[in-house]
């Protein structure tokens, strides 16, 4: 199939920019390829389609600043960098978009807005509110505040979920490399590039990480996107953010960059949001009947269960594992742990005997279970 079959409905799209694109390797930012990305931005609003803006750069511009900071950095410096950067990066990108005549927001984000459903719901109508004025929100995840265990870890990432969580058409990462290629062509010079993905899995062996000074997200980061954007019901593309029109010829549907073509069995917005959104507060790990039953689109019952990990309530998310560690899936658990570890590896049946009560036969209902394979 031809790129524009899978480009000629696109309407919403999530462009992220990496801070190699944006900046130069002394952490100063580039004001032309900065402009170059505002202005197309700006002609795709022209044209009539939705635009999301995932920008990274912020740590960068603000080492720029903060000039006698180096990488590596401790967690306040950091957060330092990234308080002081923010400020300069979203000043610049709303000069320049007016220039274009076009209004953009700014929307800092933490891994622990999209774990919340709540939350989530509210960010979500945000977007919607902003799209619904052709306003261009411009995201990046709130560095200032986050640690290690509040943090979604890349933009790449947080672009993916961004994707999800306002049901993009297509995720663009822009980045410093034309696209994925079947080896890595900085160390073979008959690297080829390929231009179109069906199965993200059958590509992982491809993935090398990023050497960047700047940036925090590699190949595998970028890939690894595709796995969650494919899944929400997105397509994707990585391609170079230095090529010339990039992302006007991309939306031409010129075979530029590499196309992730999203799932043809796409879940529902819930089942995404437990599979990749929620926070898992413990895990189940299963038996080879289990995990077979599972993968047929069948319920987690406790006779499957060999053993939990964690302390959770009802309702809460857990990983489904197999005996090899591998995720099979995430549902929300019908059990809260204590009760879960009386009845585990017996049937349905004598779960009243046990537990006095039964408000379900299954410990996970396939509804309210995203499967990961």
């Amino acid at each position: 199939m031809d790129r524009i079959e899978y480009l000629k409905n696109i309407k919403r799209i999530v462009v992220k920019v990496g801070t190699s694109t944006i900046t130069h390797e002394t952490g100063l930012i580039n004001y032309e390829m900065m402009n170059k990305v505002v202005e197309q931005i700006s002609n795709l609003m022209n044209r009539g389609y939705e635009v999301i803006l995932v920008s990274s750069g912020a740590v960068g511009a603000g080492l720029g600043i903060l000039k006698d900071m180096k990488r590596p950095m401790t967690i306040p410096e950091k957060q330092a960098a990234a308080s002081v950067g923010q400020v300069t990066l979203i000043h610049l990108y709303q000069k320049m978009f007016l220039e274009y005549s076009q209004n953009i927001s700014q929307i800092l984000l933490t891994k622990s807005d999209i774990e919340d459903r709540e939350r989530y719901l509210n960010i979500r109508n945000v977007f919607f509110e902003l799209l619904k004025r052709k306003v261009i929100p411009i995201i990046n995840e709130n560095d200032t505040v986050t640690t290690d265990e509040i943090k979604v870890g890349d933009n790449d990432t947080l672009a993916a979920l961004v994707a999800n969580l306002i049901d993009a058409d297509l995720l663009i990462l822009l980045s410093d490399i034309d696209g994925l290629y079947d080896s890595n062509p900085n160390e073979n010079k008959n690297a080829n590039l390929i231009r179109k993905v069906i199965n993200v899995n059958e590509v992982m062996s491809y993935a090398k990480d990023s050497s960047s000074l700047q940036g925090t997200g590699g190949m595998i980061t970028k890939l690894n996107a595709g796995k969650i954007a494919n899944a929400y019901g997105s397509h994707m593309i990585i391609a170079n953010g230095k090529t010339k029109f990039v992302l006007n010829r991309i939306m031409d549907c010129e075979e530029i960059g590499t196309l992730f073509v999203k799932n043809k069995n796409l879940v529902s917005a819930r089942r995404q949001w437990i599979g990749f959104n929620s926070k898992v507060a413990g895990t189940l790990i299963i038996d080879n009947g289990a995990k077979k039953a599972i993968l047929n689109n069948k319920s987690l019952l406790p006779i499957g269960i060999k053993k939990i990990d964690g302390i959770f309530k009802r309702g809460e998310t857990v990983s489904i594992v197999d005996e090899n560690e591998n995720e099979i899936a995430r549902g929300l658990s019908n059990f809260d742990s204590g009760s879960l570890l009386k009845i585990i590896g017996l049937n349905s049946n004598k779960i009243v005997d046990i537990l006095g009560y039964k408000d379900s036969n299954d410990v996970v209902h396939i509804d309210n279970m995203m499967i990961k394979e």
